[in-house]
């Protein structure tokens, strides 16, 4: 059982609405809106925060003829603008309800990427030989959507 507002008109005096039990018959009449829409706004490892981390690492362990490796991505760091990300229903041509997520219409990467990135033995040693960094500033638009659906 599902919980709304009872239906009817609504006065700027009027207390707000209780809510009231929906049946099953009752949920499948209530129509929303076509979607939600979302921002975002990330700041990983940022140097001028207090107490901020000086080495911070990503590792990936693998094994492989009984010898452990370990990719070491080294003080990944940045900001990201994002905005907006829609969530909301579609009807698919074949009839069924689907999921779709709207693509960002605008990113901005600052100072967004890691200082080294190796391979080495031992996740917590000293990077001896840094195989590159990444650093990326700018913007990105994106168009379309992703679309998920169950059968």
């Amino acid at each position: 059982m599902a919980w709304a507002a009872p239906a009817g008109p609504a006065t700027a005096s009027a207390p707000a609405a209780l809510l009231a039990p929906l049946d099953d018959g009752e949920l499948a009449r209530v129509a929303g809106g076509d979607s939600i829409n979302f921002a975002a706004h990330v700041v990983l490892n940022d140097p001028s925060l207090v107490g901020a981390v000086a080495d911070s690492r990503l590792s990936i362990g693998f094994n492989g003829n009984g010898q452990n490796s370990y990719i070491v991505i080294k003080n990944v760091r940045g900001t990201v603008d994002m905005f907006s990300v829609s969530l909301g229903p579609v009807k698919m041509a074949d009839g069924s309800d689907a999921i779709a997520i709207g693509l960002p219409g605008y990113v901005k990467y600052s100072n967004f990427g890691f200082e080294s990135l190796s391979v080495q033995g031992d996740p917590l040693a000293p990077v001896a030989s840094s195989m590159g960094a990444l650093n990326i500033n700018g913007t990105l638009s994106i168009q379309g959507q992703v679309r998920m659906w169950t059968h």
